[in-house]
């Protein structure tokens, strides 16, 4: 067969394919649910009150409310017209002078500069979910010419107006104009209608939201296609492109934004339905004033190179979620306001502490242990590194308790060096860290300090476990739904411990000082965190009704200046503590059965001997109790010659570590008594357990005032053991006396920046005794 023969044949074996799939198009029946009229009904998600959070139409990416055309305004429909197709009523559902005029258009531009759509065809392309391509122009004519044989013009037009997108998520006139305008479809005037009717072409393009300038363009060539059309005369045109758009606050239409995309992602995993109405957990007044309590904090700290903040509230009753605000501004394209920081993965920074500790609890640990702080290097897979507090000091031998909550780092690292990564990273997955996908060796002992990358929602849903007795359950999203299989990670007995710690005041007041941003007026159990380099900061809590996880820093990963959790997350956590509660307090945490409580050397953690300092209860776990007497307190005896004639013998009191101790002092650099002189009994002296002595604070503390907590939270609490019968105690700063104060002896003192010298008074009946002195540094 010759070529020109070969061409003519396929050519016209093209041809019959074309026709063929022409009239399989047209004879085939139409869509179902265009028939129905049921396309445009969408999925509304109210809060727990039935209050409307979003309203969506899963099968086009937006939210939508199926209207009749009487429904919709004149000028909508006129404008829609006049711009899109204005033969509209003249032609079969294809224009052929349109047709030709794109043709000639593409010709002289060598690329494509319109489309030459009907409105019908636009209809088949929504209906049938074509795509815009050149090489779907024949089926779309095609299915254009079959709709128009099916349906009449104004049912192509019901069609249209209700299946078009209009932009932020909007599906159909209705939904559009109740977005935007805050009113129905009907009620639109010239000047709306006329903006609605031109954002179809590229509805991100002139979204008024975000390029206001672009739409009101759109809007002035649509008013001009009426005008041509004579829809409008030249008063009206002139009219409503004058007219000033009042336009619905997008927040208003899009509450709770980043909860909804959440459970629309996951929508298959909760069976939620195509249409209908969802009630949610969501609390929208409770969410809502979180939104403004993000916004408000991140402007505060605005000048430290804050940008972001996210917040999670459960309910402990049933870890039900409330609140979900996954950042500063959804709205703010700038900062990324779209990313949710309450499932973003992030370094957790100390807020895993917890569970390193509560880990030692199982293991035989108990809160009075004696951990040590000096100077540590650890293992990671990048390579050792040197483990340093946050203060950048070591404290030597503190105890389980204080350690946990004044967030020390070299004890938490040492006690996970002895119980092992591979036990921690368990516990963790166990407690719903799925995120931890690593092999423990990736993390090494870092893991405990938060090298780890978890969600805000991983870490609330973990703490919600500490304040339910050690249950995890996840958390319910759905009114109605069924709770999820729970599981154990604690018992109830290390989940109370855990959480006596974390609302302990006077164990973090060392670290944190007084009136830090964790201390509230009720029992609250709460941790902070901050990741390397100030990245991110966190701060987790509960009380027994509410448990909150709150986040801040920057979705970019830049670094901000200097914020640490308890002046970053820890402030925006006190204000959403003190919001959940403004109504009533919480009830105080319950122990439960299997626990006792027994009184401790504050230093050693065992039984108070004679020459113990000072004493604190403390709680263990039935049958962990110490059953040593403190050897670490042994009593001095320094004699003074009083001008060659006779003397005076004074009492003095010296920590002696046992062997397993005195290492960890020696690294630490705390001196040491003359061992010649350890042990010696006083030798009738007068003066035994006569002298006051100050317990806090410790000679040679630096504290540091933080530039953002308010100076009247940034205070010392004074504290001293006195001798038997004194009724009352002055208390001297820098040789001036600060106050009088009777038993317990406790004063306060605003930090003031330089060197300081404490002492404490008493009249005895041996006269007047004073402590020695406490020299501290605040910078």
């Amino acid at each position: 067969m010759s070529r020109p023969k070969l061409k003519s044949w396929v050519a016209r074996g093209g041809a019959g394919v074309l026709a063929l799939m022409a009239l399989a198009l047209l004879v085939s029946p139409l869509p179902r649910d265009l028939a129905e009229r049921k396309s445009g009904s969408s999925l509304r998600l109210t809060d727990r009150q039935g209050r409307l959070l979003q309203e969506r139409v899963l099968g086009s990416g937006g939210r939508g409310q199926w209207v009749e055309l009487r429904e919709v305004s004149p000028y909508l429909v006129q404008a829609t017209i006049a711009v899109e197709d204005h033969r509209f009523f003249q032609h079969w559902g294809v224009d052929p002078l349109a047709v030709m005029r794109a043709a000639r258009q593409a010709l002289g531009a060598r690329r494509v500069v319109s489309g030459a759509s009907t409105l019908t065809q636009q209809l088949a392309r929504a209906v049938y979910h074509l795509p815009r391509r050149w090489w779907a122009k024949p089926v779309e004519m095609a299915l254009a010419l079959k709709l128009e044989l099916a349906l009449s013009k104004e049912e192509i037009l019901t069609q249209y107006l209700n299946r078009v997108p209009y932009g932020n998520g909007t599906v159909g006139a209705e939904a559009a104009a109740r977005l935007y305008f805050a009113k129905p479809a009907l009620h639109l005037s010239l000047a709306e209608a006329a903006l609605l009717a031109g954002l179809p072409q590229a509805p991100a393009r002139y979204d008024p939201y975000r390029n206001y300038g672009a739409a009101k363009r759109r809007q002035e060539l649509v008013l001009r296609a009426m005008l041509r059309c004579g829809a409008i005369d030249s008063a009206r045109f002139a009219e409503a492109r004058a007219a000033e758009l009042t336009f619905s606050p997008a927040e208003r239409s899009l509450a709770a934004p980043h909860f909804c995309d959440w459970l629309l992602v996951n929508r298959k995993a909760l069976h939620l339905p195509e249409a209908g109405t969802v009630r949610t957990t969501i609390d929208l007044s409770l969410q809502q004033k979180l939104e403004l309590l993000l916004r408000s904090h991140v402007r505060l700290l605005a000048d430290k190179n804050v940008t972001n903040a996210a917040a999670v509230v459960l309910d402990n009753r049933d870890a039900t979620l409330l609140a979900m605000v996954g950042s500063a501004d959804y709205f703010d394209e700038l900062n990324h306001g779209q990313v949710n920081g309450c499932l973003s993965l992030r370094q957790p920074g100390s807020t895993i502490k917890p569970f390193t500790y509560g880990l030692a609890l199982e293991h035989g640990h108990t809160a009075a242990d004696i951990l040590p702080d000096i100077e540590t290097h650890a293992a990671t897979a990048g390579g050792d590194f040197r483990v340093h507090n946050y203060d950048r000091l070591f404290h030597g031998p503190v105890r389980l308790r204080v350690a946990l909550a004044c967030s020390y780092n070299v004890p938490a690292v040492r006690l996970l060096e002895e119980l092992g990564t591979e036990l921690l990273l368990t516990k963790l997955r166990a407690a719903g860290f799925a995120s931890l996908t690593k092999p423990a060796t990736y993390y090494g002992l870092g893991l405990t300090l938060g090298n780890g990358e978890v969600s805000l929602l991983e870490l609330t849903r973990a703490y919600c476990a500490l304040a339910c007795g050690g249950i995890l359950r996840r958390e319910k999203v759905l009114l109605g739904q069924q709770g999820a299989d729970s599981s154990r990670i604690f018992s109830p007995q290390v989940a109370y411990l855990l959480t006596h710690i974390l609302a302990d005041r006077e164990a973090r007041v060392g670290a944190f000082g007084e009136g830090n941003a964790l201390e509230l007026p009720f029992p609250c159990a709460a941790k902070t965190g901050t990741s390397k380099d100030y990245r991110d900061n966190w701060a987790v809590g509960y009380t027994t009704r509410y448990t909150v996880g709150v986040w801040v820093g920057n979705f970019s990963g830049e670094a901000m200046h200097k914020v640490s959790g308890i002046t970053g997350a820890g402030l925006l956590f006190r204000d959403i503590m003190l919001l959940l509660h403004r109504e009533s307090w919480p009830e105080p945490f319950v122990a439960p059965p299997g626990l006792t409580e027994r009184e401790i050397c504050a230093r050693s953690g065992e039984l108070p001997g004679p020459y113990c300092r000072g004493t604190v209860r403390e709680v263990f776990i039935a049958g962990t109790e110490p059953t040593r007497t403190c050897a670490v307190h042994q009593p001095f005896v320094v004699h003074h010659q009083e001008n060659g004639a006779g003397g005076r013998a004074e009492l003095r009191v010296y920590e002696v570590w046992p062997a397993l101790y005195e290492s960890w002092l020696v690294e630490a650099g705390v001196p040491r008594p003359p061992r010649a002189s350890l042990g010696q009994k006083p030798e009738g002296s007068s003066l035994d357990r006569q002298l006051p002595v100050i317990t806090f604070p410790d000679n040679g503390d630096i504290y540091k005032i933080d530039p953002v907590l308010r100076p009247e939270y940034q205070t010392l609490s004074l504290e001293a053991v006195l001798p038997q019968g004194v009724k009352t105690v002055s208390w001297w700063v820098n040789d001036s006396l600060l106050c009088t104060v009777a038993h317990p002896f406790r004063a306060r003192w605003r930090l003031v920046p330089g060197r300081h010298c404490f002492q404490v008074k008493a009249e005895t009946e041996h006269g007047v005794v004073a402590s020695r002195p406490v020299h501290i540094l605040v910078l």
